[in-house]
């Protein structure tokens, strides 16, 4: 088929085709003896491979994928997509603790006592309870995400975060822990210092939950296309290495 006939089975314009073939996300077309491209199934397939690739992992790195799994060993291309699921899991598994998290604070604002002068922290005790390094709970400071007081000590001056301080801290791990950035993560603690709650927050990640199972499924659909052209690719390298002529 030419490339318009490409086009249409696969959903892409003739320029995406032309393009897609110039990165390497499919093989490169045969010529007629006219000059014309000359595209087989096997590219429906590619293009419709990397449509799903794209959608699970996002282009820049399908692309890459996309010549990866032509070239490299089939046990390599297999560990490839492989890690591709794990990826996904990874942030399935994220969201799901920063979510837990914000439920786990936005119930304790209904049930919490008064606080009192024991309820604070010291940089030192709370990033050991977070998990984090003093430094990371100063950067939030700067970032505007967590404010704790100063407090005089016959060594100086230090800081001591009280009970808002240490639920913004704590808002600040999980979100960052679910993938957040900065100023996401700025973003979500404004609301929660104006809103006292973490609600939208939660519907964020619900979103964010959502969108990580499209990508896992549409990862799925594209497995079986993707190990059609892991095994190709291997079967085509095995046919190089055998000599004309032999049996």
């Amino acid at each position: 088929m030419n490339t318009a006939a490409l086009a249409a089975a696969s959903g892409y314009s003739v320029q995406q085709v032309r393009d897609l073939e110039a990165q390497g996300v499919i093989p490169a077309a045969t010529r007629s003896a006219n000059g014309y491209r000359q595209f087989s199934a096997a590219h429906v397939s590619a293009l419709r491979a990397y449509r799903g690739l794209a959608e699970a992992i996002g282009p820049v790195d399908a692309r890459t994928a996309m010549r990866d799994l032509r070239t490299v060993p089939a046990g390599q291309g297999a560990a490839l997509i492989c890690g591709f699921h794990a990826r996904l899991n990874d942030e399935r598994a994220q969201a799901l603790a920063a979510r837990h998290a914000l439920e786990s604070i936005r119930s304790e604002a209904s049930t919490e006592a008064e606080p009192v002068e024991s309820d604070s922290m010291t940089i030192t005790e709370l990033s050991q309870a977070l998990g984090v390094r003093a430094s990371t709970l100063r950067f939030w400071e700067k970032a505007g995400l967590v404010a704790p007081e100063r407090v005089t000590t016959p060594a100086g001056t230090a800081r001591r975060y009280p009970l808002t301080a240490i639920r913004e801290a704590r808002i600040t791990a999980a979100l960052r822990a679910g993938g957040y950035r900065i100023p996401d993560v700025q973003a979500a603690i404004t609301a929660v210092r104006e809103l006292d709650e973490v609600s939208h927050t939660i519907t964020a990640l619900d979103a964010r939950l959502a969108t990580i199972a499209q990508r896992t499924l549409a990862l799925l659909r594209a497995g079986t296309l993707l190990a059609v052209i892991i095994e190709s690719s291997r079967d085509e390298r095995r046919g190089d290495l055998v000599e004309p002529g032999s049996t």
